[in-house]
């Protein structure tokens, strides 16, 4: 049996993830694990955020993943350091996704969006000052961001309205690096590219994790897949047909099958 790499989000926004490495890896087979079920993780003590987090890890260890993909960003902050789970190669977004952010930024003032969890835990804030003590973070945090994108609300005189309340600050103080410390994000790029100007450079977990992952391959610490007979699941803890219309939407062109409810 081919082995797959395993993602987890704690909900659909993982997918802008998913649906960059299956394009960047096309012989490569995906399972992914959208804790929909327990959504946000954004609002949740590091404690609860951590115990859902295990759950899930041993969930897709179970699955024959040969890597682990933490996508979630609130997620990511209480496994911060960890690079490895139960002999698996662990990868998450805030290290690679900071070194990315510091790479574009002339400047090295850079703004961080991120859910309540993800923001409380300044994770950017430290791990941007240990790679580089000269840069400056602005951190935001963007709560109704989440709900939007789950609600298919993009693109929309809403969406733009909450954007512009989160995002005032960041554009007066004209910082040009963002960084989109959720998966959810990315989904709304445009609502927030017309808020901060075409001139700002957004950091998207997607592009920084296939980095990540190349150099697992290249270092041979995992194998590359040599035939695309792959499979892409996409498991969720709960299942609803807005769920599935939107999973779809946000990985159209890359196909997907039936969407699986599992239990953790």
């Amino acid at each position: 049996m081919k082995k797959s790499i395993g993602i987890f989000d704690s909900g659909l926004g993982g997918l802008t993830v998913l649906k960059v490495l299956s394009q960047k890896f096309p012989n490569e087979s995906f399972c992914y694990l959208g804790d929909i079920a327990r959504l946000p993780y954004g609002n949740k003590s590091p404690e609860t955020i951590r115990k859902y987090g295990v759950q899930i890890l041993k969930f897709l260890k179970d699955q024959n993943v040969k890597a682990l993909i933490i996508a979630c960003n609130s997620a990511s902050t209480v496994f911060l350091g960890e690079h490895e789970f139960e002999g698996i190669p662990l990868l998450n977004v805030i290290e690679p996704g900071s070194k990315e952010a510091l790479r574009v930024s002339a400047d090295k003032k850079i703004a961080v969006l991120g859910t309540s969890a993800t923001i409380r835990s300044h994770a950017y804030e430290k791990t941007l000052k240990r790679l580089d003590s000269s840069s400056v973070v602005i951190e935001q945090a963007c709560p109704l961001f989440v709900p939007l994108v789950e609600e298919g609300i993009v693109d929309d005189p809403i969406t733009e309205m909450v954007a512009e309340r989160y995002l005032s600050e960041i554009k007066k103080d004209k910082i040009k690096t963002v960084i989109l410390g959720c998966t959810h994000y990315p989904v709304l790029k445009s609502d927030l590219a017309k808020t901060l100007g075409p001139d700002v450079v957004l950091v998207e977990s997607g592009e920084v994790l296939s980095e990540q992952l190349q150099a697992l391959f290249k270092s041979g610490v995992i194998l590359k897949e040599v035939d695309n007979s792959r499979q892409i699941r996409v498991c969720i803890t709960d299942l609803t047909d807005h769920f599935e219309r939107l999973a779809q939407k946000l990985m159209n062109p890359e196909p997907i099958g039936q969407l699986e409810k599992v239990v953790l």
